[in-house]
């Protein structure tokens, strides 16, 4: 299964309950896609103690999960790309098209 995730959202509990859920879905088999919209861009910034982003994030990677940001969201809060590629609405329309589930935080 196709699986994809749109992160909404820099609340930090929310951020790091979207990448565990990518993360489990990657371990049972599931080709997984997050793609950053509006606040969720800012997720490689989130620091919390309870909440350890940076490990999840890390995960997913490692794991094989495809991470996209909107780049227009990135230019509205003046920050780069970081980890992964700027994409476009049309690359989030592609994203939903090819996926069989599509789950949206935030």
């Amino acid at each position: 299964m196709k699986l994809g995730i749109i992160l909404n959202t820099n609340d930090v509990e929310t951020s790091w309950n979207a990448l565990r859920l990518g993360n489990e879905a990657m371990a049972g088999g599931c080709e997984t896609n997050l793609f950053l919209l509006g606040p969720g861009v800012e997720l490689q910034r989130i620091k919390n103690e309870t909440f350890d982003v940076p490990e999840a994030l890390n995960n997913f990677i490692n794991s094989g999960g495809n991470l996209y940001a909107c780049g227009t969201c990135l230019n509205v809060r003046q920050q780069e790309a970081g980890i992964c590629p700027i994409s476009t609405m049309s690359q989030l329309i592609e994203l939903i098209t090819a996926s069989d589930k599509i789950v949206t935080l935030g």
